[in-house]
């Protein structure tokens, strides 16, 4: 099973955190499922930027980044080339390190 590494994040992960989730499941996915609460103001359905991560390390081995979430990517907030929605970043058999940014377009903060 691959590993998310997820570099330390004020809010959501202030240490920093190593999980586990099986291939085929999405970053953010798998952060929720650890309970890791990043926004997902869409409900994962690639329609808004706010669980944008950046992947530091294992970017390649992602699924491919399609026409849709390039749009959408379009208008996150210290966009980087390694960044991805984490709703549509499919995990493969290899591990990743993920920094969740620490600025976000979404001025009104969801609870989910």
């Amino acid at each position: 099973m691959p590993v998310i590494k997820i570099l330390p994040h004020p809010e959501y992960c202030p240490q920093g955190l190593e999980i586990s989730a099986p291939a085929g499941t999405s970053i953010c996915e798998a952060m929720l499922d650890h309970h890791i609460h990043i926004e997902h103001a869409c409900e994962m359905s690639c329609a808004c930027t706010t669980c944008h991560v950046i992947v530091r390390q294992g970017f390649e081995s992602l699924n491919e980044v399609d026409e849709n979430e390039e749009d959408m990517l379009d208008r996150a907030w210290g966009l980087e080339p390694q960044s991805r929605l984490s709703c549509q970043a499919i995990l493969a058999q290899h591990d990743v390190l993920v920094e969740i940014p620490k600025y976000s377009v979404n001025h009104a903060k969801e609870n989910h």
